[in-house]
């Protein structure tokens, strides 16, 4: 009895050091040091983000005001600034990211990029007009999210061209309870809205986008390459394991039932993609 109960005291007071630790462990992750500068800043949720975690940029807008001999007619500038994050169950979003830090990051950073995709149009006339943007965004989405296995931006660029033809604003096709499907990705309307409002399909990182921005290719490809990240956690659910890059696409392109009664993915969808893949590997 006496060998129970201590037991019992130690698995309580492992468990509370455990907890403190994590605790404290957090706080030093949400500030850092400015190195040679004594400066304590804030965590950002990846390196190329203006604003610290809990926090998204707004940019230079008009605003209204009092009128004033100064402003006679109502209206100044309000400066670029970091604002808070929305709210998901009483708590600040993390991550959340808008058009116009989405623009600010590929502008400053995608053009020194290097790496894939292949320069390889596979036949389209569009076929590498995109490929700084993929590069960029798979790179993003790989760093914050740090797989095991890094997504493969020849592996996007592949499923751009199944979905689209690298056509930035094709007619939108019907994909059923999911709306329309959008843009050079093909993003649903039912995605386009689980990415830019707090709910209970995604729990963070999210893309405030709406159904109008697919057809800009870098709001398309930034919120396509992280929807594809949520669809390889899905498909994780659904096979009982983790799930391959592949395995995230047909979970992405509504195959993921076929595929959990022993079927192959022969869909003709995959097969392209496949094709298209294998031609960017040579």
């Amino acid at each position: 009895m006496n060998d129970f109960f201590e037991k019992f005291v130690r698995s309580i007071l492992v468990k509370s050091a455990k907890d403190l630790f994590i605790k404290v462990l957090k706080k030093k992750i949400e500030k850092r040091t400015v190195k040679g500068t004594g400066v304590v800043q804030k965590a950002k949720s990846h390196p190329w983000r203006q604003c610290p975690i809990g926090e998204h940029w707004v940019m230079t807008h008009p605003m209204k005001v009092p009128v004033s001999d100064k402003n006679p007619g109502g209206i100044t500038s309000r400066e670029g600034h970091c604002a808070l994050n929305p709210k998901r169950n009483r708590k600040i979003i993390a991550d959340y990211i808008e058009p116009d830090e989405i623009d600010y990051i590929a502008e400053k950073y995608f053009g020194s990029l290097s790496g894939s995709p292949t320069n390889n149009s596979l036949g389209f006339e569009n076929g590498n007009k995109y490929d700084h943007l993929i590069r960029g965004w798979t790179k993003y989405w790989n760093e914050v999210f740090n797989p095991e296995i890094p997504l493969d931006p020849n592996l996007v660029k592949a499923l751009i061209g199944s979905e689209s033809s690298f056509n930035s604003n094709p007619i939108p096709q019907n994909a059923g309870a999911a709306g329309k499907a959008r843009g050079l990705i093909q993003l649903t309307d039912q995605a386009v809205k689980a990415l830019s409002k707090p709910n209970n399909e995604i729990k963070d990182h999210y893309v405030k986008i709406s159904k109008e921005d697919t057809a800009d290719p870098n709001m398309s490809i930034a919120a396509g390459v992280r929807w594809l990240f949520h669809k390889k956690r899905l498909a994780s659910g659904k096979l009982g394991r983790e799930a391959t890059w592949e395995e995230a696409i047909a979970e992405y392109k509504a195959y993921t039932k076929k595929m959990l009664v022993g079927k192959q993915m022969e869909e003709e969808g995959m097969i392209n993609i496949y094709r298209l893949y294998k031609s960017l590997q040579k």
